[in-house]
């Protein structure tokens, strides 16, 4: 994986992703050292909409991480579906030094199932490792929720640096793995469908999205690649006449209403 890339790669896919997690557990100086390389140590709550973007390449691709912070919601418990509308990871968040954000991290994950996709992504982080002294929540104990749960689990500290760009990189690198192998998928099933029609049978597509145009006129597709409580990738692309594009682009905010 590596950062930027040629000016005239185009971008290939965007991920939306959400930090998660108690107030002043350190979301947002997570997010500041990975997309800025830069900590505030007396930072307040964020107020109002935050997000950031970092472009990453993975296997020759160009990712944008388009990562959204709860602009102090959290306080009020005011976190709302339109933040998580279109998220396909989180990183939910923890300060080791106060056990309460450890215990409030059932509730988050709840949350966040009831307004997304229960195939979100997601990475449990224990954040201020390097406030050693003052640690309330143990390792193990980290470790062991992430697992019942299922989630990726890392320790981190916004401070020094500490697996801060692991962290968010292991969220990027699992949504591309996950897309990649229903992209694949589908290529594996539009070759089998070709294969019948040239053969000469009879093939009953699946009922598709409807069709619409841009202002352009082109024909623009949509495609499910996962489904479970609704879609968790999204394919979107537009051609002038088939629906079919080597390039695939991730549609994560063409949710109406």
């Amino acid at each position: 994986m590596a950062y930027g890339g040629d000016e005239q790669q185009s971008q290939d896919y965007l991920f939306k992703i959400v930090l998660l997690g108690d107030s002043s557990v350190g979301k947002s100086n997570l997010l500041a050292r990975f997309a800025r390389n830069e900590f505030f140590p007396n930072s307040k709550s964020t107020i109002g909409v935050e997000f950031q973007t970092q472009k990453l390449v993975i296997d020759g691709k160009e990712i944008k991480a388009q990562i959204w912070d709860t602009a102090g919601q959290e306080r009020f418990r005011a976190v709302t579906s339109a933040y998580y509308r279109g998220a396909v990871g989180a990183l939910l968040v923890y300060d080791i030094t106060r056990r309460q954000t450890f215990d409030s991290v059932g509730r988050w994950l709840n949350e966040l199932h009831a307004h997304s996709d229960m195939n979100v992504v997601t990475i449990l982080i224990g954040n201020k490792t390097d406030l050693k002294h003052a640690r309330e929540v143990s390792t193990a104990e980290g470790k062991a929720l992430a697992e019942a749960q299922g989630l990726f689990f890392m320790e981190t500290s916004a401070l020094d640096s500490s697996n801060v760009t692991a962290a968010f990189q292991t969220v990027v690198k699992e949504i591309y793995s996950i897309l990649s192998r229903k992209v694949f998928q589908s290529q594996e099933q539009k070759k089998s469908e070709l294969q019948s029609l040239s053969n000469g049978k009879a093939v009953v597509l699946q009922s598709e999205a409807p069709r619409d145009t841009n202002s352009s006129g082109r024909w623009c597709w949509f495609l499910d690649l996962m489904a479970t409580r609704g879609s968790l990738l999204r394919a979107v692309g537009c051609n002038d006449a088939d629906p079919v594009s080597e390039k695939v682009v991730l549609a994560f905010f063409k949710s109406k209403g």
